[in-house]
């Protein structure tokens, strides 16, 4: 539940950028392991980032692979990657995101539902900031904002 202290969540984007199956459902279960697809736009958000030139191509090129573990609105995610991210939180539960590696932040995070959709909204340097992830049949999408560069991510179910 989002407290006085803190703001309702908004992020700007949107889900259209994907090619959606209408007769695709969707659920709120994320667990398993899931393989990265497809990255599209992910340079462009990468700059809005300030990543580095060097850093952002070798990001560019890697295959990513998302662990979740999942019990209820509590959620565990690990990424495999030479940049790899754990995090760790429970839906509407404000908490301080330690983003180590690649973006090497402190932000200020909330995740809530917005139906099966989980959105986070993280405030600090950026403006903007923050992603969605959700499950259409045996894909994962994940759409990351920074600013105005969207960066929409899917992964298949192992």
């Amino acid at each position: 539940m989002v407290t006085e202290e803190q703001e309702e969540p908004k992020l700007r984007g949107s889900r259209d950028a994907f090619d959606r199956n209408p007769a695709t459902t969707t659920t709120r279960d994320q667990n398993g392991t899931w393989e990265m697809e497809s990255n599209d736009n992910f340079e462009s958000y990468l700059k809005a980032l300030d990543i580095d030139f060097t850093t952002g191509k070798i990001a560019v090129c890697l295959t990513l692979t998302k662990i979740i573990d999942q019990d209820g609105d509590n959620f565990k995610t690990k990424t495999n990657s030479t940049f790899c991210n754990n995090l760790d939180f429970t839906v509407e539960v404000g908490f301080d995101e330690h983003t180590k590696g690649l973006v090497n932040r402190t932000v200020k995070a909330l995740v809530t539902w917005e139906g099966d959709v989980l959105m986070c909204v993280q405030k600090g340097e950026k403006e903007n900031y923050g992603w969605r992830q959700w499950v259409e049949g045996d894909r994962l999408l994940q759409e990351m904002t920074c600013g105005d560069q969207v960066c929409h991510q899917v992964f298949k179910k192992k």
